[in-house]
């Protein structure tokens, strides 16, 4: 149990979904869908992945920090849109950081992928014309500079490290910024995680290693909004997709000293390494990350109202996830929403914005449904399949697991 309260002061999130959070929310209530076609690079007809879950472009006029000019040698996506919801998320925080404050706010933001991209194309451009990188072609591919970036946009410079769990890279930088107000390192912590991994080697390799959804051999394409399918009995791999989540972490007392109020806090968590297959996740330990976290949250089972999960699609990760909630709460399984139904996988800032998504349910008393969902006989889950189920929730549990046996689960409790 903490020995203070870690509230949740603010959020913000683009996605497939959108770009505006309350766009987002709506469109997901009415179980929409943001998955379509990949548009992201040209795609040769034996290219074996079709469908995506592609941000659309932002109107930047309004954002100082992203004018061309201030972005000319930051072209990587992950930097204009991490900065972007970071700055929304602190304006509806209500916390400025001056410099009376700066050397105790804390950085966590994060990016499982980074800016592969800037790599990709000087790797393109010496084999096709032999021109020397951009100076700046490092920098965009460091997988921490995003963090680097966000410290200047804020001018935040308590801690700052970066959270790297893969896929469970959101949930990690909340229990890491939490970790740092606990021990008294910060009063707010800037967490989140950002990810475009639409780029073709990336999203190839994904196909390749069985991960990536795409059609049955001889199978006609889909609708790309049929296609992620989590739980289901005829799901075959996530859909990729980009998206960036904010949230704003502070002290109860930072709070109280400076007149803001929160309705989320963080009740409790866990992190475990399955030290098994480096992307089969392992029941035994996925299980117990789970237990602990709500142990850690000082609850029983029975307290949990509801399940925001993992879910990505694939065969076996879905199973072990179900198999491990139906070992926990064995029949009362909490209603279980699956957001990446509607997002597709955005790599590491999956889990950031899907646990804003939770949030959002929790405030608005509203469980996102899990669409395309036709039921596996293996599987024995409520994932609210018949859409957006009104249901008041005080205690939500997140999942994220990541490749490399990554595992990460928090706690939400509304508070208000």
């Amino acid at each position: 149990m903490a020995s203070k309260k870690t509230l949740i002061m603010g959020y913000d999130a683009v996605s497939s979904l959108g770009t505006d959070m309350e766009a987002q929310w709506q469109r997901a209530i009415a179980g929409d869908c943001g998955i379509g076609k990949l548009t992201r690079f040209p795609l040769t007809a034996d290219f074996p992945v079709r469908v995506a879950g592609e941000v659309a472009e932002v109107d930047l006029r309004p954002y100082p920090f992203l004018q061309p000019r201030e972005m000319a040698h930051w072209t990587s996506p992950i930097f204009k849109y991490a900065l972007l919801v970071v700055h929304r998320a602190l304006e509806k925080s209500g916390i400025v950081i001056g410099p009376e404050i700066a050397p105790r706010v804390a950085i966590t933001f994060s990016s499982a992928v980074g800016g592969l991209d800037a790599v990709l194309q000087a790797d393109r451009l010496i084999i096709a014309e032999g021109k020397m990188p951009h100076p700046f072609t490092n920098p965009n591919s460091c997988i921490n500079m995003v963090g680097g970036k966000v410290s200047i946009l804020t001018g935040a410079t308590g801690p700052i490290c970066s959270t790297i769990t893969a896929c469970a890279t959101g949930v990690t930088s909340l229990i890491i910024g939490e970790m740092l107000l606990q021990r008294n390192m910060a009063d707010v912590v800037i967490c989140g995680a950002v990810d475009f991994p639409l780029v073709e080697p990336i999203v190839a390799g994904f196909a390749t290693m069985n991960g990536a959804y795409r059609p049955k051999d001889g199978q006609k394409e889909e609708p790309p909004e049929k296609t992620s399918r989590p739980f289901s009995v005829n799901r075959r791999g996530f859909v990729v997709s980009e998206g960036a989540g904010c949230i704003i972490l502070a002290t109860d007392e930072f709070a109280r000293a400076h007149g803001l109020k929160s309705k989320i806090e963080m009740a409790g968590w866990s992190m475990t390494s399955d030290a098994s297959h480096f992307v089969s996740p392992n029941l035994t330990t996925v299980q117990r990350c789970i237990v602990e976290t709500i142990a850690n949250s000082g609850l029983q089972p029975k307290d949990i109202d509801a399940v925001n999960a993992h879910a990505t699609s694939t065969k076996v990760g879905d199973k072990v996830e179900a198999d491990a909630l139906h070992n926990i709460f064995g029949k009362n399984i909490p209603p279980v929403s699956a957001n990446k139904s509607q997002l597709g996988h955005a790599m590491g800032a999956s889990s950031a914005i899907e646990a804003i998504l939770a949030m959002e349910g929790m405030i608005k008393e509203t469980l996102l449904p899990t669409i395309n969902y036709v039921p596996d006989p293996a599987i024995k889950i409520d994932c609210v399949a018949e859409g957006a189920r009104k249901l008041s929730q005080e205690f939500v549990l997140k999942n994220a697991f990541g490749f490399g046996g990554c595992n990460s689960c928090l706690v939400l409790h509304r508070i208000e």
